[in-house]
């Protein structure tokens, strides 16, 4: 099959696409975590942002109950970074990347000089299950049985571990408390991890050819590759892998090549694709959409030129400090915040917009636009002011 050439500025329409970026989705909270493969959710704000930017209709109570529900949680899984998951996916994708956390794990064995590593588990799941526990708690715990040891390793090695989820009133909209941690199993109602049975279940598309039928213990990595493409495609096996947090994935590409497209950007790199996933043409309009902190759009591939400028690249970052952004025209184009309340130093709430470069008046009017509904869905208090800041050179 002939490789079709595609420039990034079409990869970059047909990505919006499949994040929802382009049109909002009526689809519920559930089947957006899904179809999303999670959502970056480090901080409280962030996942709600999210979906306010994707979703018709989205309110923050609906997000609210579903964590209170248990149909999603909040766990560490790709990059080693807090993910808002359905409760299905926490059992699927947390056993897929657990080869990148016992890495991680490694990293710290000098503070774990002398520790049982199975003991370590065992004691920490013992601990989480009998009621959720703190950071600073399951340290202290843990401490008594090595006082050697060194406190952050401990925790660090706790959450590489075991698959430990942030409990209610964690991330719950404007009622959200401290970290308390239980295992996701307990969490959940004691689900066996799809993983182990290998029941993960894939897109719809073409059954694989055959003789090309993965063995049972891969098929949770090449169903969790057809939703990456579902959700982020076109894609490289290196985009996936920045994506998960993980390497040597090249074979599981492979052995899916008879079930996909493949296409080249204007470097070359081969791109797979699913056959009938939308790639809409580069002039199809991309309307502003402001994003959170942290969005996955903008995380997770390899080469980013498809929504970020070379010149905007590492422009979202201060320290250890992600901004929140905005698009325009399907490219990052600039930050922007929202002040609440007493805040703002007004009874009302304000909302800063800072462009990477100038816009035209169009631009501007469909961004403050975009900018007021994204406050009216946050339930920002108040009258909202949009302002634009000068521009951020």
């Amino acid at each position: 099959m002939m490789t079709k050439p595609i420039t990034a500025r079409a990869l970059g329409r047909a990505t919006l696409e499949r994040q929802l970026l382009l049109r909002r989705d009526p689809m519920g909270v559930t089947g957006a975590v899904t179809h999303l493969v999670g959502l970056q959710a480090q901080e409280v704000r962030p996942p709600y942002v999210t979906l306010a930017a994707r979703l018709d209709g989205f309110t923050p109570a609906a997000l609210s109950a579903a964590l209170e529900e248990r149909s999603v949680a909040r766990l560490v899984t790709m990059r080693s970074t807090i993910h808002l998951h359905t409760a299905e996916d926490c059992m699927t994708l947390r056993p897929l990347v657990q080869p990148a956390r016992e890495r991680e794990l490694h990293m710290f064995r000098k503070g774990l000089v002398g520790v049982d590593l199975a003991r370590l588990g065992a004691l920490t799941r013992q601990y989480v299950e009998a009621e959720p526990r703190t950071p600073k708690e399951l340290r202290e715990l843990l401490l008594k049985e090595w006082p050697d040891a060194d406190p952050q390793s401990l925790s660090t090695a706790a959450r590489c571990l075991l698959p430990l989820v942030q409990v209610t009133p964690r991330g719950l909209w404007r009622r959200s408390g401290g970290v308390r941690l239980t295992t996701a199993e307990h969490w959940l109602g004691g689900a066996e991890p799809e993983a182990a049975r290998g029941e993960t279940p894939a897109p719809e598309g073409p059954p694989a050819p055959e003789g090309t039928q993965a063995p049972e213990g891969t098929q949770t990595a090449d169903a969790t590759v057809l939703r990456y493409l579902g959700a982020f495609g076109p894609a490289s096996v290196k985009d996936f892998q920045q994506w998960a947090g993980l390497t040597r994935t090249k074979e599981v590409f492979e052995r899916l090549r008879p079930r996909l497209v493949t296409l080249r950007d204007e470097h070359g790199v081969e791109l797979f694709d699913l056959p009938d996933a939308p790639r809409p043409g580069e002039d199809v309009p991309a309307p502003p959409r402001l994003l959170a902190e942290f969005d996955n759009l903008l995380l997770s591939h390899a080469d980013r030129t498809r929504v970020v400028r070379k010149s905007d690249r590492g422009r979202t970052w201060q320290g250890n400090v992600a901004h929140a952004t905005f698009l325009v025209d399907g490219m990052l184009a600039g930050l922007w915040s929202l002040r609440e309340g007493k805040e703002s130093k007004g009874e009302g709430s304000s909302l800063l917009l800072e462009p990477f470069r100038e816009l035209t008046r169009n631009q501007r009017d469909e961004l403050v636009a975009e900018a007021e509904r994204m406050a009216a869905v946050l339930e920002a208090p108040g009258a909202v002011t949009v302002d634009f800041g000068t521009v951020r050179t």
